[in-house]
């Protein structure tokens, strides 16, 4: 179990979409608005979850023109969302938006995410500990998971209400910005990778 407690630690603190995106909420909106797109992000990815457990990711991504329209929107919406942080300028913009994007916004990007399903994937799929009770594994992973997951997003969310505070240079700024897209970049790089295997 100590396996799956230190696989779910670090798969959920690399920088990917969920996570890059709620310091961005952070930073431009601050922590109501962030909290209410982390509460988006937390359904998105329990329901992402729900559907490794039951089969039905399996079921859909089986037929390879729904996996193709799938990844090519995901695939999109990421490198759009690392274009923007990369040119945002001088000033610390994960994300540029009049408004938040709110509980409705968190819950698509993680229906979209391709991080989330990989990770919900190895994390369901492997790292059995209890072989004669899997109902009751899967249970113990979802409290786990959700434990785990609730203090990281949050401490991410922190981080952008943070340097949303602090008083940057202008280079500094650039550089945040640059090493987010470069991230992201990273996340969508392992995603095209993947879906070539």
């Amino acid at each position: 179990m100590f396996a799956f407690v230190a696989a779910v630690f670090f798969l959920i603190i690399t920088p990917g979409p969920g996570v890059l995106s709620t310091a961005g909420v952070g930073s431009g909106f601050g922590f109501k608005a962030g909290s209410r797109y982390v509460l988006g992000l937390f359904l998105g990815t329990n329901l992402v979850a729900i559907a490794v457990v039951s089969g039905l990711a399996a079921l859909v991504l089986a037929d390879p023109r729904i996996r193709t329209i799938l990844f090519a929107l995901s695939f999109s919406y990421l490198a759009y969302l690392a274009f923007r942080i990369a040119f945002a300028g001088n000033r610390v913009a994960f994300i540029e938006r009049a408004r938040p994007p709110g509980v409705g916004g968190g819950l698509l990007l993680q229906i979209v995410n391709p991080k989330a399903y990989a990770v919900n994937t190895a994390l369901f799929t492997g790292f059995a500990f209890l072989p004669d009770s899997y109902a009751v594994e899967v249970a113990i992973k979802f409290l786990i998971m959700n434990a785990i997951w609730i203090p990281i997003h949050f401490l991410w969310l922190m981080a952008g209400v943070t340097l949303h505070r602090l008083d940057l240079s202008e280079r500094s700024h650039s550089l945040i910005n640059i090493g987010m897209a470069l991230s992201m970049l990273a996340v969508v790089a392992i995603a095209v990778i993947a879906q070539l295997r």
